[in-house]
């Protein structure tokens, strides 16, 4: 059994999916892929991993980085699951681009080079937003491409954490505007 919840935040309302105990989902509604690890069947119900992360959502919200992690479980491709573990090393108020997040798989895999596209793909499916930090990640051009919650929500976040996204690109096309 699957369990949600659901966050008004200031740029959009979240819902939330747990398994019981950790969080499975975190997707802006409407957003890409979403729900992609929620059942089909599933109870509304006001969880303790749900109290932490309300609390979480509201430390980040009011402009500050949380000091804890909500319990999370991730499913996914062991490649996918290794790029969400990389995504959560990211730090608060940085951005990394997708060839950097290739050239750490690479190093690890003690491998010449990974692909910055199959590290896009495998963002672009990570089910827990803004906790699991995507909305960190640019084009090797510096162009806020690629979150699956839509352009102005990644522009809202990366602000929130006091980025200039100003000096960046936004695309004129693309699956995630």
């Amino acid at each position: 059994m699957h369990y949600i919840y659901e966050y008004k935040s200031p740029i959009g309302d979240i819902t939330m999916a747990s398994d019981g105990t950790s969080l499975i989902g975190l997707w802006f509604n409407g957003q890409k892929y979403f729900a992609s690890t929620l059942s089909s069947k599933y109870e509304y119900k006001l969880l303790p991993v749900f109290k932490e992360t309300i609390l979480w959502l509201n430390i980040y919200f009011n402009g500050k980085e949380p000091d804890f992690m909500p319990r999370l479980k991730l499913d996914g491709t062991a490649f996918r699951i290794e790029i969400w573990q990389i995504l959560q090393q990211i730090p608060y108020a940085t951005t990394l681009t997708y060839g950097d997040i290739a050239k750490k798989v690479a190093i690890k895999r003690g491998i010449e080079n990974m692909s910055a596209q199959a590290v896009g793909g495998a963002v672009g499916h990570n089910p827990i937003s803004i906790i699991i930090p995507c909305h960190r990640l640019l084009g090797s051009n510096g162009s806020l491409t690629g979150y699956a919650g839509g352009i102005d929500k990644k522009i809202a976040l990366l602000e929130l954490e006091g980025i200039d996204t100003n000096k960046f690109i936004i695309p004129k096309k693309g699956t995630a505007l």
